[in-house]
């Protein structure tokens, strides 16, 4: 279902922005603000033709979900493996980026050249940690986003007397 809140949301994103060109520019912004997701409170899921993920580089960990089709059974359910947990991704800064068009040959893809389904985890400095040519349950993925020495600085920051 959530594929295709995505191809909705797609589609209204630019017609909202059409319609508002004419309002003020504050106006225009809190249109474009309630529309996008807040990764801070939310899993965000982006399409990988879409995105630069330079942009993300010390600020999200990535999760990226490759198959050579949208129709793949091993697609549906690792997202939805994702959503089970939503929250507890978005704690661990988390986004998740999907591509299931080989066609497109998106930045992402040439990059991790995936042979069929693939789960990637690409930790906030840009390396790519895990990958994996099967589904992984929601716990699975946390359990490896938990042991990167980066996220083990978080908590360590968050709670300072487990030092």
């Amino acid at each position: 279902m959530k594929p295709v809140w995505t191809l909705v949301f797609a589609f209204i994103f630019p017609l909202s922005l059409s319609a508002s060109e004419g309002v003020e520019p504050a106006v225009a912004e809190m249109v474009a603000e309630e529309i996008a997701p807040n990764p801070d409170e939310e899993l965000v899921f982006l399409d990988a033709r879409e995105i630069d993920v330079r942009e993300f580089i010390w600020t999200r960990r990535l999760i990226v979900v490759m198959a050579d089709t949208a129709d793949d059974p091993q697609f549906t359910r690792q997202l939805d493996a994702l959503r089970a947990r939503d929250m507890e991704f978005v704690e661990r800064n988390a986004i998740v980026i999907f591509d299931a068009n080989p066609e497109d040959r998106s930045p992402l893809r040439q990059v991790l050249r995936p042979r069929g389904f693939m789960t990637a985890i690409l930790d906030v400095d840009g390396e790519v940690k895990a990958r994996r040519p099967a589904v992984r349950t929601g716990r699975e993925l946390m359990a490896v986003i938990d042991r990167f020495p980066t996220r083990r600085q978080e908590l360590l920051e968050q709670l300072p007397s487990g030092r």
